[in-house]
């Protein structure tokens, strides 16, 4: 058994987390930490954490000699002083993405994390996508050089939002609002299939208040391999159907991934070098795996082998998330100007 602490208590970590820990035999919650000690007691009682590892400060749960990881789900703002604790008591870490609340903060992380051969590991689950494999290894190769993508997620404004309420996302410390809370996760698929962003122009706006900064963003980007394309993410707009789609642009056919609500996630691809010889469409339809348990699994599994390099979203990768929508922000405020994307 490996034994864990979770720190912050709130809905993603009674909901979502620790239904997900309890799923894989060998991780043991056996301490937690909240701001508010009450909620922290609750979330005890549901983990079967015996009361007297319910802490009064982050820094007792580094302390404890039994707690072999964390499990960090806090206010983005303070991922810094968890990923310092962690090094200073010898503990690895994982903790919920984006990486910090902004560059400065990521830059630290990454410089921490290179210090260290400590786990240490940001929770972006869409890295685990089955669909990103499926990509690369069964469609890319088939519809010869990349030249061109276009990536859209948009969606109508959801008032029942169950996160609306929580503040730190109404008025946040990090950049980029839901813009980063939840464009990372896209980035994060654009750049596992097509590799790393040079360059962005982009504009933002923010169209509801309850956003608390910019949630709509339009934008060009240039990828380091040379490919091109644009990249629409925002789910603030009025009523419209929800669309996730990610069409890519090859010199020999074309595929297009639709995980849009409502359906089985489908990849559709074609071949041909043209008109006149295009092939007719296939299609691949699969079963996406639970991928926030397939990285708590590769985190248990860094951890027990003590071996870092087995973490697939290291903090350099989550960077490279979060610079892409600093660079866009800046863009915006340039009218659109091109902006290379921040190395840490």
């Amino acid at each position: 058994m490996v034994n864990l602490a979770i720190v912050g208590t709130g809905i993603f970590a009674t909901d979502t987390h620790l239904p997900t820990i309890q799923k894989i035999n060998d991780l043991n919650p056996i301490a937690t930490y909240n701001r508010t000690k009450s909620k922290a007691e609750i979330f005890a009682n549901k983990a079967h954490i015996n009361s007297n590892k319910v802490y009064d400060s982050l820094e007792e749960i580094f302390k404890d000699s039994e707690v072999e990881f964390v499990d960090a789900l806090l206010p983005v703002q303070f991922n810094l002083d968890a990923v310092k604790l962690s090094i200073e008591y010898n503990k690895p870490i994982c903790f919920e993405k984006p990486i910090a609340a902004n560059l400065s903060q990521a830059k630290e992380i990454v410089q921490l994390s290179k210090s260290t051969e400590l786990p240490i590991m940001v929770l972006e689950n869409w890295c685990y996508l089955k669909a990103i494999t499926v990509l690369k290894e069964q469609v890319l190769p088939q519809i010869g050089e990349v030249v061109g993508f276009t990536y859209n997620a948009t969606g109508p404004f959801n008032d029942t939002n169950k996160y609306l309420q929580t503040t730190w996302r109404q008025k946040p410390e990090h950049i980029g609002g839901y813009l980063s809370d939840g464009g990372v996760h896209q980035l994060a698929l654009l750049t596992e299939v097509l590799g790393n962003v040079e360059s962005i122009s982009g504009l933002t706006k923010q169209l509801r208040e309850e956003s608390g900064t910019d949630d709509v963003l339009f934008s060009t980007l240039k990828m380091k391999n040379g490919v091109i394309g644009t990249f629409t993410y925002g789910s603030a707009f009025g009523a419209t159907d929800k669309s996730t789609s990610f069409i890519i642009y090859g010199k020999n056919g074309s595929v297009n991934y639709d995980w849009s609500p409502g359906h089985k996630p489908s990849i559709i691809y074609e071949t041909g070098t043209s008109q006149g010889t295009r092939s007719k469409k296939k299609t691949i339809e699969f079963e996406e795996v639970d991928t926030i348990e397939e990285e708590f699994k590769n985190f248990r599994d860094s951890v027990v082998k003590k071996d870092k390099s087995l973490v697939v979203v290291p903090p350099e990768k989550a960077f490279h998330h979060l610079a892409i929508i600093a660079a866009a922000l800046n863009s915006s405020k340039q009218n659109g100007a091109s902006v290379k994307i921040e190395l840490p």
